[in-house]
C-alpha cells in the first residue's frame, strides 16, 4: 500500500530540516519511501519522473502552506536544491494573552483571497506551535462585522511578492489623460489601499523619480527584472504618505463644483460648504489636493467644475482621453 500522505509530508520536511546542504529532487527522491515507490513496475521512465514531479511539487506547495520555509538553491553545476534551515524555521517563546490572540486572528481574516488566506493560515499554525493559548480560537467572529480587503487586480499578487522580495518589475500602465497604455520600468517599494483602490508606489527609472501607480491601470502581466535597486527605498511612513498624497488625502486649497442632486455622496461627505442651486444641480465646495482631478472623471456627467481653472482643464483632458476609445 502506498504510504500516507501525512507521513510522506512528515519525511520530506525531516529530510529537508535536517540536511545541511541542499538535495535534490534526484536525492530526495531516492532518501523517501514513498518517492520510491513511484518507481515501481509497469511505467516508463518518462512515466516514473513524471508522476514523482507532480508528487513532489504538490507536497513542497503543502509543506509551504503548512508555515514551513523552503529554500531554493543552485549550486555550480546549476543542479536545483531543497533545504528547510532550521533557523529560517524556528519561533522564540511566545505569550500572548486573549486580546492579542484575537487580534492576530483578525487580520488573518481580513484577506479572503484563497493564496494570501492559506499564508495567514500557516503563520497562525506556527504562531500556536509557539505558545499562542490553546483556549483561544484566533479564527472565532467578535463581532457582527466581517473585515475584508477585497483585490481585484491581476497585478496584486506579483507586485507583493516583488515588494518583499524587492524585485524591479515593467508593466503597461494606462494614464487616464492617456488614450494607450505605456511601458513603466519600476522599482517596487509598498502597496497602499485608498478608497477602495489599491496604489503602488516606486521608483520610476525612466524618470527618474518616486511614482505612484493605479493597479487597476496597469494592463497585462507584471514581468520581473533581475537586478537590483538603483535607488534608496524609504520608510514605510514616508511611502504611505506618498501614496495618501497621489490619492488625494492631502488638500491645501479649495475648489469649487456643480453636483447633480441625488448623486455623488462620496463628495458631498467632503464638501466644506453646500448651496443648492435649483433645477436639480447643488453647488459644493470640496478640499482640493493631487488626484481630485481623477476622483471628479469618476462621476461623469453628474460633475461640473466650476473653479478653479486648472482643475477644470485638467477633468476635461481625462474626459477627452476616454472619448477617444
Amino acid at each position: 500500500m502506498a504510504i500516507a500522505k501525512a507521513e510522506r509530508l512528515m519525511n520530506l520536511a525531516l529530510c529537508l530540516l535536517g540536511t545541511r546542504r541542499p538535495l535534490s529532487k534526484r536525492e530526495l527522491r531516492d532518501s523517501i519511501e514513498a518517492y520510491v515507490e513511484t518507481s515501481g513496475p509497469g511505467k516508463g521512465a518518462a512515466g516514473n519522473d513524471d508522476s514523482f514531479s507532480r508528487m513532489f511539487e504538490r507536497d513542497k506547495d503543502d509543506l509551504r502552506e503548512l508555515g514551513l520555509v523552503i529554500e531554493t538553491v543552485e549550486n555550480l553545476d546549476g543542479e536545483v536544491g531543497y533545504l528547510a534551515r532550521r533557523d529560517s524555521n524556528r519561533l522564540p517563546p511566545i505569550t500572548l494573552d486573549a486580546e492579542e490572540a484575537a487580534a492576530l486572528g483578525l487580520a488573518a481574516k481580513v484577506w479572503q483571497q484563497a493564496r494570501l488566506a492559506g499564508a495567514a493560515s500557516g503563520a497562525l499554525q506556527k504562531l500556536r506551535a509557539a505558545g499562542l493559548p490553546e483556549d483561544v480560537d484566533p479564527y472565532e467572529a467578535h463581532s457582527a462585522l466581517e473585515p475584508r480587503i477585497p483585490v481585484h487586480e491581476a497585478a496584486f499578487e506579483p507586485l507583493m511578492l516583488a515588494c518583499r522580495d524587492r524585485r524591479p518589475v515593467v508593466f503597461d500602465y494606462r494614464k487616464a489623460t492617456a488614450a494607450h497604455p505605456g511601458t513603466r520600468n519600476v522599482e517596487p517599494w509598498a502597496l497602499e489601499c485608498w478608497r477602495g483602490h489599491w496604489y503602488l508606489a516606486g521608483w520610476d527609472r525612466d524618470r527618474g523619480a518616486e511614482r505612484v501607480f493605479r493597479l487597476s491601470r496597469i494592463t497585462g502581466k507584471v514581468r520581473s527584472r533581475g537586478t537590483a535597486f538603483t535607488a534608496p527605498v524609504p520608510d514605510v511612513v514616508t511611502v504611505r504618505e506618498t501614496v495618501a498624497s497621489w490619492a488625494g488625502e492631502f488638500a491645501d486649497r479649495s475648489a469649487l463644483i456643480r453636483l447633480r442632486s441625488g448623486s455623488g455622496y462620496p463628495l458631498r461627505a467632503k464638501a466644506t460648504a453646500v448651496r443648492e442651486l435649483g433645477d436639480g444641480w447643488d453647488e459644493l465646495e470640496i478640499p482640493y489636493g493631487h488626484g481630485l482631478d481623477a476622483w471628479l472623471v469618476e462621476f461623469g456627467p453628474d460633475v461640473v467644475v466650476l473653479e478653479p481653472a486648472e482643475l477644470r482643464a485638467d477633468v476635461v483632458d481625462r474626459l477627452r482621453a476616454v472619448a477617444k476609445d
